[in-house]
C-alpha cells in the first residue's frame, strides 16, 4: 500500500469537495490518501438532503455563505476556518472504518483529549459532538470523510441550519448548540495548525511513512470539471418537487421527507430527501413506490418486497400505520 498526504491550500468548499471526489474517482486500489482541507463560510449538506428545507437560503445569500453539497449522505453542517476536515480515500481492500476512526481518536489524544466514537457517525468528548463522519463509494473505491470542530463559530452554525425540533428532541437536548462543542473548549490554546500536525503524526504511526502531494499530482482538467459540477445550481439546489402529499418524519437512523404526486389514485412521481448515511435509500424508495396505488398497505408491501434493509422496513411500517 502506497500512502499519500495532501493538504489543500484552498478554502473554497466547492473546490475542496471537487478534489475530494476527484481522489475517489482516481485513487489506485493499492493507494491510500489522507486528504485535509479547510473551508471558509460554507454550509455543507448531504447528497440526498432538500436544501430548501434544511438551510436558511436567504440568510446565507445575504451573508455570502456558499451552499455546498457533498457526494456522501448524512446531515448539514457549517464550515469556517475553525473547522478542519479530513478524508480517507482508498480501494476496497485497504478500507477499514474502525482503523481510520482509531487514527482520528489517536490524533485527538495527542492533543490531550480523550474522545470516543458515538452513535451512527459522531465522535464525542464528554457526550458532546466535535466530529461528524460520512461515507461514499465509487466502483471499488471507498471514502470516509469528516470534520473536526477546533474553533468554529457556533452562532453561525445555528443561524444557517433549519434543524427540526423532532431531531433536537431525539437527541435529548434543547438546542443544536448544546450537543456540539469546539475542542478549544477543552484545550483553550488549541489551533487548527496543531490539529493538522497531530493528524500527520497519527497517520504516520498508524499507517507508516507517506508521500506529500502537491497540486502537480492533480489532473487540473478533471478537477475543473468536478468544480463546475459542485458549484452548479443543479447540483447544489436540485429541483423543488411538485407534490400532492408530503410526509416529514424521523427515524433512529435519520430524517425523511417523502413527496408524492398522484394521478387517478396511482403514485406518479416520488421524491425522497434524507440525512441518512445510506445514499442509495432515495432511489430504492422512489423506484418501489412509483406506479403503486396511493394506499398504505400497497405502498408498504411494495417497499418490503424490494429490500430487507431495516430503514426500508421502517418507512414501510410508518406508511402502513398511516392507514391511507
Amino acid at each position: 500500500m502506497i500512502r499519500y498526504f495532501y493538504m489543500s491550500p484552498y478554502n473554497d468548499g466547492h473546490l475542496n469537495l471537487a478534489i475530494d471526489e476527484y481522489f475517489l474517482d482516481t485513487v489506485s486500489p493499492d493507494d491510500f490518501i489522507l486528504y485535509l482541507y479547510i473551508n471558509s463560510n460554507d454550509v455543507i449538506i448531504g447528497r440526498n438532503q432538500n436544501a430548501w428545507k434544511e438551510c436558511n437560503i436567504a440568510k446565507m445569500e445575504a451573508d455570502g455563505v456558499r451552499l455546498v453539497r457533498r457526494i456522501s449522505g448524512g446531515g448539514a453542517v457549517y464550515h469556517d476556518t475553525g473547522n478542519l476536515n479530513f478524508s480517507f480515500i482508498t480501494g476496497e481492500k485497504n478500507y477499514n472504518v474502525e482503523r481510520q476512526t482509531q487514527m482520528i481518536l489517536a490524533a485527538v489524544r495527542y492533543l490531550g483529549i480523550e474522545a470516543e466514537f458515538s452513535g451512527r457517525n459522531d465522535i464525542t468528548v464528554n457526550g458532546r459532538k466535535f466530529s461528524g463522519n460520512a461515507f461514499a463509494s465509487r466502483r471499488q473505491n471507498r471514502q470516509h470523510h469528516g470534520t473536526l470542530l477546533i474553533n468554529a463559530n457556533m452562532t453561525r452554525l445555528s443561524e444557517y441550519l433549519n434543524v427540526p425540533e423532532q431531531k433536537i428532541r431525539s437527541k435529548g437536548v434543547e438546542s443544536v448548540r448544546a450537543r456540539v462543542c469546539n475542542l478549544t473548549e477543552i484545550i483553550p490554546d488549541l489551533t487548527v495548525e496543531k490539529a493538522i500536525e497531530a493528524l500527520r503524526k497519527a497517520y504516520r504511526e498508524h499507517y507508516g511513512e507517506f508521500e506529500e502531494l502537491s497540486d502537480d499530482f492533480l489532473d487540473k482538467e478533471k478537477v475543473d470539471d468536478l468544480y463546475r459540477k459542485h458549484s452548479s445550481w443543479e447540483w447544489r439546489m436540485g429541483r423543488t418537487p411538485e407534490f400532492d402529499y408530503e410526509i416529514d418524519t424521523r427515524f433512529v437512523w435519520g430524517g425523511v421527507q417523502l413527496y408524492l404526486s398522484m394521478e387517478n389514485g396511482t403514485i406518479k412521481n416520488v421524491s425522497l430527501y434524507t440525512d441518512a448515511l445510506d445514499t442509495s435509500l432515495p432511489q430504492i424508495v422512489e423506484d418501489a413506490l412509483t406506479g403503486v396505488l396511493f394506499r398504505s398497505d400497497d405502498m408498504a408491501d411494495s417497499l418490503i418486497a424490494v429490500s430487507d434493509d431495516q430503514s426500508i422496513h421502517d418507512i414501510a411500517e410508518y406508511l402502513r400505520n398511516l392507514r391511507l
